[in-house]
């Protein structure tokens, strides 16, 4: 589906039919021949229409005569049943002469709060301060979802001091598996940054104000990738703690089994040699059974003293 959205007194108006210096929005579902006929009535290279519906595709910039691509890497909230908490998508911007045009293979977080007018300061009179303001919107969004699951990770890491569930574990590996998307995303998308402020690719450099918006969103990007790496080396730590913790207490119980193992096999062995249905040493004696029986705990309690006495030491 395709939307037509222009600024009028302030606020984004919804259009049926196209007209110049709008935002286009193709939002879910996409269908080719939809995206081939948006190709060849704007002149924009169908690739520029497709690739960002690629989920795998990387962060980066693309010129064509006078159409600029940029696909952007942003926070995507999974469902429930999805093996990760949060996940990247690419998000499209096309620049045209005239228009601005987004597309995404799945709604999401960034776009909703602009069409639902939730962002402050933005109109589309200047397409390049637009597209400041979602970069600026997806930094805040990390920045946002990385304190959502830094929470999240320390109340599963108090529900592990008093547990050992599995839930709590597959939970931490979703943390875990976000993280690593954040990661690679901010990585990528800081990268992309650095390089269009170096190669004015914004066409911005003669306005000081979009400048200086340009490198504290930069910062942002920073600021958002030195906590995703903090978090995932928390993480790691506690993973790793948490492994060593279950290793040693298998350890423990192996030791306390194989110990009760060794104390109860000196009576069994007493027992079977007097158990055989042969003529055995001391077997007429009237209270060999209750000699046997002593004879059982007092070396039962000497082989308890002698592994403690090891243990110990």
């Amino acid at each position: 589906m395709v939307q037509y959205i222009s600024f009028s007194n302030g606020r984004l108006v919804f259009q049926d039919e196209y007209s110049e210096g709008i935002w286009i929005n193709i939002v879910p579902p996409h269908q080719k021949e939809d995206l081939e006929e948006l190709s060849e009535k704007f002149q924009i290279p169908l690739d520029f229409l497709t690739d960002p519906l690629d989920i795998e595709e990387r962060a980066r910039y693309e010129r064509e005569d006078d159409i600029r691509l940029i696909i952007l890497s942003i926070p995507y909230k999974q469902s429930d049943e999805d093996h990760s908490l949060y996940s990247t998508i690419p998000l499209g911007i096309i620049l045209t002469p005239l228009d601005l045009i987004t597309i995404s293979p799945k709604e999401n977080i960034i776009v909703s709060r602009f069409v639902e007018e939730r962002v402050k300061n933005f109109s589309l009179t200047n397409r390049e301060y637009f597209v400041l303001k979602i970069m600026d919107q997806t930094s805040l969004w990390f920045l946002e979802y990385l304190k959502r699951l830094n929470l999240k990770r320390n109340l599963l890491e108090q529900e592990l001091y008093n547990s050992s569930r599995n839930q709590e574990l597959k939970e931490l590996l979703k943390i875990e598996k976000s993280l690593v998307y954040f990661l690679n995303s901010l990585k990528a998308d800081e990268l992309l940054l650095m390089k269009m402020n170096r190669t004015d690719f914004l066409k911005i450099r003669e306005n000081e104000d979009h400048v200086d918006y340009f490198e504290d969103i930069i910062v942002d990007y920073s600021q958002g990738l030195d906590m995703a790496n903090v978090h995932t080396n928390i993480l790691s730590g506690i993973m790793d703690t948490y492994a060593t913790i279950i290793s040693n207490n298998f350890n423990n119980l192996i030791q306390r089994l194989t110990f009760v193992t060794v104390i109860l096999q000196v009576p069994t062995l007493i027992a079977s040699f007097y158990g055989m249905n042969i003529k055995l040493p001391f077997s007429d004696f009237k209270y060999m059974f209750y000699v046997l029986l002593t004879l059982s705990f007092a070396l039962g309690i000497t082989l308890v003293y002698f592994l403690i006495k090891r243990i110990r030491t």
